[in-house]
């Protein structure tokens, strides 16, 4: 590069105001101050460029809130946009190929949020997508993967100490549907899988593959509505946001909760339960890895700290022992302004280090990270998640049966 020649930047924009869009928006905002360690040094410029939302006043504010230079209010204004390069798409899931599909077209690097889709074949027909176009990073976005306790409890495994892991037991309890009163939205439309299952079932489904390698196949599934109609908005709704609601109500189509059994390729065993009414627990995500020489266990509501018990220590003293996460464990150094032990972080610095990764990938080109930072999936591995949600979802056909994933 001469002189004179401008230097590098990536223009970023992200498609959906709301909760998921949020983060994102801030994940860019800071994904330049990552540095050193595992994230590199040779991040080019960032430049926020635009948030695009169907509903304006949506778009105006996060534009605001986040410094980015413009609101719009359709995807194709993104698309269309020369000084935009890379694309987050947060919006409903039932949109996600028509986005994604524009944009790869369009030339735009794309990290499209889970579950990738609605269904397999709308999830395959991105996936082809996106092997038209090689050039360009097209993943999805699995946030917990980017905890640093998380990957510090993975690396006990995949390094040996823990040794192999045997059943891996896990839950994602939320009560954004508790209340019979939460307005009706596309969360609650769809069919049997598309409910609970989807939308947290598939961050679940993930870990446990995280940590135990592929799925191969499902037993055992138990579906539920508690809530069977909900009093339709008279206005527009971000997130699981309480809000006005009118006199008409509209039919639930999808489960409030779903549990089952899995059997991974390694061996292991899973015991897997979601649900969205689970009453007091805003954001309930843990579980816990049963090895062959221990055991570890994590609490989304400690993000700062894990368990751990091996048989490193005498029988008479052995059991479960607090670690507290610092500079030592994956992403916190460089990642986190004061990056100490036991200072805290939280699920939004999972988004900046996701934000990260996606942007490492887009300037060392496709597969090509900068620095150590592992890449963020492609949207292979969420057609594979739909796949073994599916599989999941069938399962539940009451007689009882195994299910292979496809």
């Amino acid at each position: 590069m001469s002189a004179s020649s401008p230097p590098r930047s990536t223009g970023v924009a992200v498609i959906g105001a709301g909760m998921a869009g949020r983060a994102h928006l801030a994940g860019y905002r800071n994904a330049p101050t990552l540095t050193g360690g595992a994230y590199g040094e040779d991040l080019p410029a960032v430049r926020l460029v635009a948030v695009a939302d169907a509903h304006a006043p949506f778009a105006e504010a996060a534009a605001s809130r986040y410094g980015y230079e413009r609101a719009e209010t359709s995807w194709q204004a993104i698309a269309e946009a020369d000084d935009v390069d890379a694309v987050s798409v947060a919006v409903a899931n039932h949109l996600h190929r028509e986005v994604v599909e524009g944009l790869l077209a369009a030339g735009k690097h794309v990290l499209c949020e889970k579950p990738l889709a609605p269904s397999v074949a709308d999830a395959e027909a991105m996936v082809a997508a996106a092997a038209a176009h090689p050039d360009l990073v097209a993943a999805v976005g699995f946030t917990f993967r980017r905890s640093p306790a998380i990957n510090a409890v993975r690396e006990q495994v995949t390094g040996g100490h823990l040794g192999a892991v045997r059943h891996f037991n896990g839950h994602y309890w939320c009560d954004y549907a508790a209340n019979p009163q939460a307005p009706m939205s596309w969360r609650y439309e769809g069919g049997r899988g598309s409910g609970a299952l989807a939308d947290i079932g598939s961050h679940l489904v993930d870990l446990g593959e995280f940590f135990c390698g592929p799925v191969e196949s499902v037993h055992g599934t138990v579906m539920s509505t508690v809530t069977t109609r909900r009093p339709l908005p008279v206005g527009a709704v971000v997130g699981h946001a309480m809000a006005e609601v009118g006199e008409e109500f509209g039919d639930v189509g999808n489960e409030d909760l779903a549990t089952f059994t899995a059997t991974f390729a390694s061996g292991a065993i899973g015991t897997f339960s979601v649900s969205r009414t689970a009453h007091g627990l805003p954001n309930g995500l843990g579980f816990e890895v049963f090895c062959k020489n221990g055991a570890a266990a994590f609490d989304l509501n400690r993000t700062g700290e894990f368990t751990i018990a091996d048989s490193t220590a005498p029988a008479v003293v052995n059991g479960h022992r607090q670690v507290l996460v610092g500079p030592a464990h994956p992403y916190v150094a460089g990642g986190l302004p004061m990056d100490f032990p036991s200072v805290g972080h939280g699920q939004n610095d999972f988004f900046t280090f996701q934000c990260r990764a996606f942007l490492n990938e887009v300037a060392g080109g496709a597969g090509t990270p900068i620095g150590a930072l592992p890449v963020v999936p492609p949207m292979s591995h969420g057609l594979h998640n739909l796949r073994v949600l599916d599989a999941i979802t069938r399962a539940a056909d009451g007689k009882g049966e195994t299910v292979p994933v496809d």
